[in-house]
């Protein structure tokens, strides 16, 4: 993992095609603008985490839970 420090209005460039710029910071938050180009999904870690989880809940589902909650809809 790489640490850099950055101050406000500051950016850094990732592979000459993404760039971040701090726009503001708090005590215990950073506000960051991303450009990306718009086939690079960009995601809060939390987001990815959840998604995981549910596909794994998923799997985990019996094929009889499956049809009663789709005979619900």
């Amino acid at each position: 993992m790489l640490i850099l420090q950055r101050r406000k209005g500051q950016s850094l460039s990732i592979n000459n095609n993404i760039k971040l710029t701090i726009v503001d910071t708090g005590a215990d938050w950073v506000k960051l603008a991303i450009d990306a180009p718009k086939e690079i999904p960009i995601l809060r870690t939390e987001l990815v985490e959840a998604a995981a989880e549910n596909q794994e809940a998923s799997r985990t589902v019996s094929r009889e839970v499956l049809d009663k909650i789709l005979k619900q809809r």
